[in-house]
């Protein structure tokens, strides 16, 4: 996304990049960047959360308007969650224990047959 972004920017158009790994974003260079404290796959607000995600839009235009210079960047002061240890939980399998490691794992399991499944009615 960084890369599209800089190739989008050298052509005119100006973008935003929202992001939850800041040191790949802006190892990478992008023009204007709203960093969000999230786990990955969540720079654009909390999942069913409107509001949040409202704000992240409010944030990145307002960033898009006032970046003052190339590699400006804008944390988010949305929190994912009160407690700083969710980074120690959140997708953490050392932390789960044997039933919830196996229920997740049956889970995945499922949907890996129902992807199959799919797959297979797309060949027919």
């Amino acid at each position: 996304m960084s890369l599209a972004a800089r190739y989008l920017e050298a052509h005119g158009i100006a973008t935003v990049v929202l992001g939850c790994a800041k040191d790949i974003v802006e190892g990478v260079g992008v023009p204007r960047f709203l960093f969000s404290d999230f786990p990955l796959g969540n720079a654009a607000g909390r999942p069913h959360d409107v509001a949040s995600q409202d704000t992240t839009l409010e944030l990145a235009l307002r960033l898009l308007e006032s970046a003052c210079g190339p590699r400006s960047t804008l944390q988010s002061p949305l929190r994912w969650s009160v407690k700083p240890d969710w980074k120690l939980d959140y997708s953490n399998i050392a932390r789960l224990s044997p039933q919830e490691l196996a229920a997740r794992r049956a889970e995945f399991d499922a949907q890996r047959e129902v992807a199959r499944g799919v797959k297979a009615q797309e060949r027919e």
